[in-house]
């Protein structure tokens, strides 16, 4: 329809454009794949700076990223070729051989920064979205004069950087381990450090220990930096503020460093330490200002992360002990939960499932068959085959486990995964009849898993197959009980 067409239009224009120039091709893609991966943009390329020119006459770009050294023309001839056809437009420049006259000429050009080969691909990304932030604030503020100018392209940085911080933090997915590797990366890039430590306060012992380190020299960093800094970590969380040091106050420190203190409910639970590369110029205010802001924000989120997964565990220790009460009735329950467990994860690591669904997969396999303690006695235990009246009961337990988990938001996804898991592919199974891709992928895991471990265990009406016979069974079934995919995935467990 016309109204599709004008949205698709519109969502074109508003993707940024950025134009990467470099006579190494494998350089070219590697940005190229990183910021494909990183956000929606229009990517052109081209190989020297006379292409990126020719490019330029005929389409406006919002950033720029260019080698120095091509063939035809480099890179600062290029940038003085841009100041005058599309002075609007960002520029980073990346080189080999950065020298301080290079950089210095190519900031008076009108570069946004500049880059040593071999670079971070981190790095890369954090700069060019604090770039094409500051361009869309400066486009948002008007043109402005002289001095004025100036003042709005600093606000512009600091507004960049600030909501940067913030969305970084904002959706954050992740254990404690992911969160703290990713505030010491993101201060790295920030405030352009070399060495970078995330230390866990243990206030009851007063120590500091060192969780996460980051230095061109670990060893020397770990045994004889850390510990010299001990007077300053113990500074920082006596007086719960951060504190900015320069090497005129601490010889020993070149050019400054940066401590900031982690807190949850204004007690300090860990430092957060950061020391400007040697040859640069020492942090600012500002750069202190940054870290102070990265800090709580990341520590706002570590919160809720210890807050969720202390909740989290003593909803999951309500509902093990759940778990023993059906043990002491059937003692296999408990006991084939766990080896479910396993296995499923397994399964779901070799499909390459993401870590948060083979969390809740193994959460969904420990907790399959709580609907179980519903089930009398003489139907859970009974030595002979089950009736067609008492396997209807048997079958009820799906749908007793996802009430049981009903009320627990938390376990949302955990519920759903345990409810289908009896689910079969050519939709005979139970309590919907679901078919095919209609199941729920994890569901499809668990399934393969519990039937596998319930052919290769005794029960009081059967004995247990050998494990080649059953991996056999689960072959067999492959596209009529279970999913093939899983089972592709399953079989070579099995070899």
């Amino acid at each position: 329809t016309m109204l599709q067409s004008v949205n698709v239009e519109e969502t074109v224009l508003l993707k940024k454009k950025i134009l990467i120039v470099d006579d190494y091709p494998p350089t070219r893609q590697l940005i190229r794949d990183a910021l494909s991966h990183a956000g929606d943009y229009e990517i052109s390329e081209a190989e020297n700076g006379a292409e990126a020119v020719d490019q330029c006459r005929w389409s406006t770009f919002d950033l720029v990223i260019s080698d120095v050294m091509m063939p035809r023309m480099g890179g600062m001839e290029l940038l003085n070729r841009l100041r005058e056809m599309s002075p609007d437009t960002s520029v980073i420049m990346i080189t080999a051989h950065p020298v301080v006259d290079l950089t210095v000429s190519a900031m008076k050009k009108g570069a946004v920064d500049f880059l040593k080969k071999p670079f971070n691909i981190d790095s890369l990304l954090y700069k060019v979205k604090i770039c094409l932030d500051e361009k869309e604030l400066s486009e948002e503020a008007g043109p402005k004069q002289g001095g004025a100018e100036a003042k709005m392209t600093d606000k512009t940085k600091d507004l960049s950087v600030q909501r940067f911080i913030y969305d970084s933090f904002e959706n954050i997915e992740g254990d404690s381990e992911y969160i703290y590797r990713k505030i010491v990366d993101l201060s790295m890039n920030i405030v352009d450090g070399e060495e970078c430590a995330l230390l866990l306060f243990d206030e009851e012992a007063g120590a500091f220990d060192p969780k996460i380190l980051k230095s061109p020299d670990r060893e020397a960093y770990e045994t004889k930096t850390i510990p010299a800094l001990q007077g300053v970590f113990r500074q920082v969380a006596d007086e719960k503020r951060a504190l900015m040091i320069h090497s005129t106050e601490r010889p020993e420190i070149a050019p400054s460093l940066i401590c900031a203190p982690l807190m949850i409910r204004s007690n300090v639970f860990g430092i957060l330490c950061i020391r400007k590369k040697g040859h640069m110029e020492p942090f600012t205010e500002k750069d202190l200002n940054y870290i102070v802001s990265l800090t709580r924000r990341a520590s706002l989120n570590l919160e809720n992360l210890v807050l969720y997964e202390s909740v989290y565990n003593n909803v999951l220790d309500t509902f093990k002990s759940l778990l023993t009460s059906i043990q002491v009735r059937d003692h296999y329950t408990e006991e084939h939960c766990s080896r479910v467990a396993v296995l499923s994860v397994k399964i779901a690591k070799a499909m390459h499932c993401a870590t948060r669904e083979v969390e809740s997969l193994k959460i969904a396999a420990m907790l399959h068959d709580i609907g179980k303690i519903a089930i009398p006695d003489k139907i859970l235990l009974k030595p002979d085959r089950l009736t067609f009246e008492e396997f209807t009961i048997i079958k009820a337990h799906t749908e007793v486990g996802y009430r049981i988990l009903q009320p627990i938001l938390l376990l949302d996804e955990e519920r759903n995964i345990l409810l289908h898991h009896h689910e079969r592919w050519d939709g005979k199974g139970y309590p919907a009849g679901l078919a095919g891709a209609d199941i729920p992928f994890l569901s499809r895991i668990l399934a393969v898993a519990d039937s596998f471990d319930a052919m290769t265990n005794n029960r009081p009406y059967r004995s247990a197959m050998d494990i080649p016979a059953a991996v056999e069974e689960v072959k067999k079934n492959s596209g009529l009980q279970f999913d093939g995919r899983v089972v592709g995935a399953f079989l070579p467990l099995f070899p």
